[in-house]
């Protein structure tokens, strides 16, 4: 069993909200839920190339302490993780297997153009 990474970095977990735009569609909005405690370890990276445009991605592991299903505390696909001026959005969730106690994220950084 590794040792527990460093909690170290204050993430305010968000959900989507859809809202009315006011011109008929609908807008998202991000409403917290709280502050989780983390550590964001940079992942695996990958380039796409098509014609003119080349997309570089980079996937984060976000480990924060454990929380049950159904929780509000335990992060879920498509809600995202905010701290530190950066964004990152939720893949998938798992228990950590050689981490008992904690939960990892898979995340990609969302980048505003």
């Amino acid at each position: 069993m590794r040792p527990w990474p460093r909690l170290d970095r204050r993430l305010t977990l968000e959900n989507p909200e859809r809202v009315p735009d006011g011109a008929g569609g609908f807008a998202t909005v991000w409403s917290p839920l709280g502050v989780l405690w983390g550590h964001v370890r940079a992942g695996a990276g990958r380039i796409e190339g098509a014609e003119q445009v080349t997309l570089s991605t980079l996937t984060f592991r976000i480990y924060v302490r454990a929380a049950a299903e159904g929780d509000a505390r335990r992060p879920r696909p498509e809600q995202r993780l905010r701290g530190g001026g950066r964004t990152f959005r939720v893949l998938a969730v798992t228990e950590a297997p050689d981490l008992p106690g904690l939960l990892v994220c898979f995340a990609n950084e969302e980048i505003p153009a």
